[in-house]
């Protein structure tokens, strides 16, 4: 059961209401990941991430988010002006500002403000050079935000998808026995929140990513699983396949990583003319972020064992 977890990164732009694009648009509507995250060492030895996780390289360090003054946020005087305040911040990858302005409403009984808190403190958790133990507290920080966020509004496609995120997230603490249990509750509240959103490619995405992880699982690894949880989750490249193309098909070219993974996923199903396709198209994607540089390297890779 592969070991790295996605977790997305970087600037553009976020319409103001929660019910667009779910995670958030950033500037061209295009959405940027990296990777991290490793799961139990009786699993490891493939490639695949067990589950993606989301936003978050700010374009401020660490040590920022620490000098970031309260003065330093602008205030707003209602819900909305406050919701567009913090997608704006979100669509510059100001992950310490974004944080600072949300925690004044940690304990609103709105689930608007509670998943964009989730969001902003696993944000945070993931900012270059964070301490480890900062980095677990942030972690269930988010994913209790996350949950109450769930419990305030059930209907929030939103909800929904960042309490499967932060989910996977805190498995991570908790042993593999517990992640790979998890596994099925994130792939329905992810179903779920594609069935309240059926236009949010993010949540398409990473359900794909799922589906790939479980897909791409070698039959080694299928059988350590067995023996730690009876009945491990599975999928098959086909299944990945639809959710990546439909997210593509939702909101064209809007992350270098879904064309990569269409890229891996044709590779796996042994399809090389679409293989070689998308992943020219990954190639070929303007490099924003230090992820897209990651996606062109791995493109590039493929593209060359293919021939």
């Amino acid at each position: 059961m592969a070991g790295r977890l996605l977790a997305r990164s970087v600037c553009r732009t976020l319409p103001a209401s929660g019910a667009v694009r779910g995670t958030g648009a950033r500037g061209t509507g295009r959405f940027y990941w990296t990777t991290s995250r490793r799961t139990a060492a009786a699993l490891t030895g493939g490639g695949v991430a067990l589950l993606l996780g989301l936003p978050a390289l700010s374009c401020l360090g660490c040590g920022a988010y620490q000098r970031v003054q309260r003065s330093a946020v602008l205030h707003a005087a209602g819900k909305e002006e406050v919701l567009e305040q913090a997608d704006y911040l979100y669509s510059c990858a100001e992950t310490e500002k974004l944080y600072q302005l949300l925690l004044q409403y940690r304990d609103s009984e709105d689930a608007e403000f509670l998943w964009r808190l989730a969001r902003a403190s696993r944000d945070l958790s993931l900012l270059p050079k964070m301490e480890a133990e900062q980095k677990k507290q942030l972690t269930f920080e988010a994913f209790e935000y996350a949950k109450r966020a769930l419990e305030k509004d059930d209907k929030c496609f939103a909800a929904h998808k960042w309490y499967a995120v932060c989910l996977s997230d805190v498995g991570d603490y908790e042993g593999v026995k517990v992640k790979i249990g998890n596994s099925y509750i994130i792939r329905d509240h992810l179903e779920r929140a594609i069935e309240l959103n059926p236009k949010d490619a993010t949540s398409l995405h990473i359900l794909g990513y799922w589906c790939f992880a479980f897909a791409e699982l070698p039959w080694y690894q299928r059988k350590v699983a067995a023996v730690i949880f009876s009945s491990p989750p599975v999928s098959t490249y086909e299944e990945a396949l639809r959710f990546f193309l439909k997210a593509e098909e939702v909101d064209p070219n809007f992350y270098s990583k879904n064309l990569l993974m269409l890229g891996k996923t044709y590779v796996g199903l042994k399809d090389k003319q679409n293989a070689l396709l998308w992943l020219t198209k990954a190639k070929e994607y303007p490099a924003h972020t230090l992820e897209d540089k990651e996606v062109h390297r791995e493109a590039a890779e493929l593209l060359k064992k293919l021939g």
